[in-house]
């Protein structure tokens, strides 16, 4: 055999183990399998969007703790992901009469975080059980998983903001939520 038709063997093999290892992810990914009369379950769509899609049309609030200047965080959900996370959303609204900038101190003190600019990278959530802090993650460049490069709020305006940290035991369901310069609360971990 000439290494040309050797060559063009191994190419024509890699490519077929790929296509067959994409169509089986395809396929493993797919919704059947179940009753053709059940409904989709209407949570598994919000899910599946962006994280402030996840964010809208949520009524119930967990927490609503007062910071600085007229600021209010409204904390409507806590979820656990599958992953091994817990997802806080909520909104940040500006109640006072003027327009304002988030604190930088809610950046927290890290330097890793604060070099990524304006977040909610300080907050936590505390364990009072189990003895423990939560901190916000971050990805593999140092940035916090939170909402980011937050805007000037205008008076009676408000924005989607979210925060993702590790998930306690699940036998945790309540946690204490702090973030630098506004006021603590207890809040409701489902899933």
């Amino acid at each position: 055999m000439s290494i040309r038709f050797t060559t063009k063997a191994r190419r024509g093999m890699v490519a077929l183990t790929v296509a067959a290892g994409l169509a089986l992810g395809v396929a493993g990914c797919g919704g059947g399998g179940g009753d053709k009369d059940e409904k989709p379950d209407s949570s598994a769509s919000k899910d599946s969007g962006s994280q402030m899609d996840a964010q809208e049309g949520t009524d119930e609030t967990l927490a609503e703790v007062k910071g600085e200047d007229g600021l209010i965080l409204k904390i409507t959900s806590a979820s656990r992901d599958a992953g091994g996370f817990v997802t806080v959303s909520g909104e940040l609204k500006n109640d006072g009469d003027d327009s304002v900038r988030l604190s930088v101190r809610t950046a927290g003190d890290e330097t890793e975080i604060i070099r990524h600019g304006t977040s909610l990278g300080g907050a936590t959530l505390v364990d009072s059980v189990g003895k423990k802090r939560y901190y916000v993650l971050r990805d593999t460049d140092g940035r916090p998983l939170t909402t980011t490069g937050l805007p000037r709020i205008k008076a009676g305006a408000s924005i989607p903001v979210f925060m993702q940290f590790p998930s306690p035991p699940t036998s945790t369901t309540e946690v204490s939520f702090q973030l630098p310069t506004f006021a603590s609360a207890t809040i409701s971990i489902s899933g």
